[in-house]
């Protein structure tokens, strides 16, 4: 049975994961890091990929489960489900860095691991973690959400973007994709070991509330000591107690609780056979949550053609900015509900239902 709630969840975190690419490809003209505009933008950036990861991670643990279920562990099964997914995932990824390429003013590189090869590693893991108890696997989060410790300066700590994004032979690409990339393994994974904890929570509330108020008590904790050092909370890189490139420890952890109250918030009576928070008001997203990979691809087309357009010339101002950053995130919600009303045959997400079946 399809969850509303989940669906929500999703379209709340593509949105948001286009809401900070947009505003990475239009900035607006004389905002500074501490402008209220550029702390809310952040906020939504902060949370987007933290989000998008871990309702991935979340899909990707359910479908293991239930493959594993029909399978019983026969390779020929598994690799019907696995070899689809990571074959269209990296191509995705690929297809992303094309759209957006460093050479028509965009951000990527051509073979640029990203956030989609993060899931194809996701994938590849899958019917191994689904055999671990959740305390396996919360162990194995908390490892991971503290890699950077022992990565030290081998997670590029001092690293521009573009030095995180080029890679010049495939040992560089390797170590991007594993722990000094945009969204390397380590320590991203820990937010799919949260997606699989999170699902086989689901029917205990109660746990899922103490590791929420652990994550708001070290949460207030990197506030006060943000305050008493005089030291910025978060940036996206540089010195901050919370830096997203490369993740720090203290991120995953604030993000991850940030991640749990949503899911929190968000479900509901649904789990318990009830309707979702918020009743049929919010169905207007859940299109948008069923259309996400799709949504993911697509908005990069847009930004593309976008990022080529405005190479080398001069930023917006804030007003035209904001709008245009406003305008692509919602324009998703009506064009997912049309999709699924006229073309809903047509979706990256079906195509790999056919190749998977």
């Amino acid at each position: 049975m399809r969850l509303l709630y989940i669906d929500r969840i999703r379209a709340i975190a593509i949105l948001a994961m286009v809401q900070v690419h947009t505003a990475a490809i239009v900035p607006p003209e004389g905002i500074t890091v501490g402008d209220p505009i550029a702390l809310v933008s952040a906020a939504i950036g902060g949370m987007a990929a933290p989000l998008f990861v871990t309702i991935s991670g979340w899909g990707i643990y359910r479908s293991a489960k239930a493959r594993n279920a029909k399978s019983n562990d026969e390779f020929r099964d598994w690799s019907k489900w696995i070899l689809p997914r990571i074959i269209m995932l990296i191509l995705c990824q690929f297809l992303v860095n094309f759209l957006l390429s460093t050479e028509r003013g965009g951000r990527f590189e051509s073979f640029t691991p990203g956030v989609l090869t993060l899931l194809a590693i996701a994938t590849i893991i899958a019917p191994i973690i689904i055999h671990f108890s959740h305390q396996t696997r919360i162990v194995l989060m908390i490892i991971l959400a503290g890699s950077q410790y022992f990565l030290g300066d081998l997670a590029g700590t001092d690293w521009t973007w573009f030095e995180r994004v080029v890679q010049d032979n495939f040992t560089e690409w390797i170590e991007r994709l594993l722990w000094n990339g945009t969204y390397p393994a380590l320590p991203w994974l820990a937010y799919i070991m949260l997606g699989s904890i999170i699902f086989e929570l689901e029917s205990e509330p109660n746990a899922r509330d103490k590791m929420m108020y652990g994550g708001l008590v070290i949460t207030a904790a990197t506030l006060i000591y943000s305050f008493t050092s005089n030291q910025m909370w978060a940036l996206p890189e540089g010195d901050a107690v919370l830096t997203f490139f490369p993740a720090s420890t203290t991120f995953i952890i604030v993000s991850g609780t940030f991640v749990l109250m949503t899911f929190r918030i968000l479900e509901g009576e649904e789990i318990q056979g009830g309707p979702p928070t918020g009743g049929r008001s919010l169905a207007i997203l859940e299109p948008a949550g069923r259309l996400s990979l799709t949504i993911y691809v697509a908005h990069f087309a847009v930004l593309g053609i976008v990022a080529e357009m405005m190479y080398g010339q001069a930023r917006l101002d804030v007003i035209p900015a904001f709008a245009a950053t406003l305008i692509h995130t919602a324009i998703w919600i009506p064009l997912s509900i049309l999709h699924e009303r006229f073309i809903s045959d047509y979706s990256l997400e079906k195509l790999l239902q056919k190749l998977s079946s």
